[in-house]
């Protein structure tokens, strides 16, 4: 993707998201600006990383399904394994994936399949929504009671000012 990029992260500790998004923010600015000789050109990026929960089993394989299909569905490529910054582009070629750690659960065996079969509409506009607003994302149970526990209630509701009622 030319104008940004998607990772799926697991953090360890409270602030290691944001400590590790601005090492990687800095470093990638830095090697941008050295390569194409811009030094001092500015920003590279408009506003802050977004980023939501995800509950684990077949929710965190949804969001990685997106997130390595991106590009076939931006038609960049015709299959997410032709992507070559992509982590199927490197495990189909025998390269190291671009994996920081274990993932939270198994990677199925048609993972490639399942890959560049489309998401449902539904499915791509729940990602979406989760996205946009840092709503986590899961069965409705499990959003409730991490949107609480971690203060995010308000990216349940909907976005804007609620309606005026009649009568006020």
């Amino acid at each position: 993707m030319g104008n940004h990029w998607h990772l799926v992260v697991r953090p360890g500790t409270d602030d290691a998201l944001g400590r590790f998004m601005g090492w990687i923010g800095v470093t990638h600015v830095r090697r941008h600006h050295a390569h194409y000789h811009t030094r001092g050109g500015g920003h590279l990026y408009q506003g802050r990383f977004k980023s939501f929960p995800i509950q684990e089993e077949s929710h965190f394989l949804n969001v990685c399904r997106y997130v390595e299909a991106n590009a076939a569905r931006a038609g960049l490529i015709l299959r997410a394994e032709d992507w070559p910054w992509g982590g199927l582009y490197a495990r189909r070629r025998g390269g190291k994936p671009f994996t920081l750690g274990q993932w939270p659960v198994d990677r199925p065996r048609d993972w490639r399949a399942q890959v560049n079969a489309s998401l449902d509409e539904k499915q791509l506009q729940q990602l979406r929504t989760c996205v946009n607003r840092g709503r986590p994302f899961g069965d409705p149970n499990w959003v409730q009671r991490i949107a609480k526990r971690l203060g995010l209630e308000f990216t349940l509701r909907n976005a804007g000012r609620p309606r005026k009622r009649e009568g006020q």
